[in-house]
């Protein structure tokens, strides 16, 4: 197999992965595993498209119906450690870790983290380091900082 060239370009970087330029500010992985995928998760990751998309905030190409400018991507994964309690949900750079998660509770999940940076302490299971700290973020109520799993 041939070695491709390294891309170098800036401006040819951002024409073939737009996500280069784009405003992400979480990261929601979705497992959709065979355990979790028992458990529907294709439907909590449909879920947060949906949410996501109503309030313009999902990152993806505007001729599918997703905003390019969009500060949330969501992306489903093999696994992310705890299948057989899924379906399991990870925010990044959060790393908030949820389980047991089904469509119904995805709304809360938005308006209450995505939206208000407020861990959903009922279906939270681990939070692991961020950016060297192991607490939660300020904004996410007052006891916070002293939630771990």
């Amino acid at each position: 197999m041939a070695d491709k060239e390294v891309i170098t370009d800036p401006k040819t970087l951002e024409t073939l992965a737009p996500v280069t330029t784009a405003p992400i500010r979480l990261h929601i992985f979705v497992c959709t595993g065979k355990s979790c995928s028992a458990v529907d998760s294709a439907e909590v990751k449909a879920a947060f498209e949906r949410e996501l998309l109503a309030r313009n905030m999902l990152f993806g190409k505007e001729k599918k119906g997703k905003n390019p400018k969009g500060s949330v991507l969501v992306t489903e994964c093999a696994s992310v450690g705890f299948c057989a309690i899924g379906a399991a949900v990870m925010v990044y750079p959060d790393g908030i870790w949820y389980g047991q998660v089904r469509a119904a509770d995805v709304p809360e999940l938005v308006e209450e983290h995505i939206l208000n940076g407020r861990v959903v302490r009922r279906l939270a299971l681990l939070k692991v380091p961020c950016q060297g700290s192991e607490e939660l973020p300020a904004s996410s109520g007052s006891d916070a900082t002293n939630w771990e799993a």
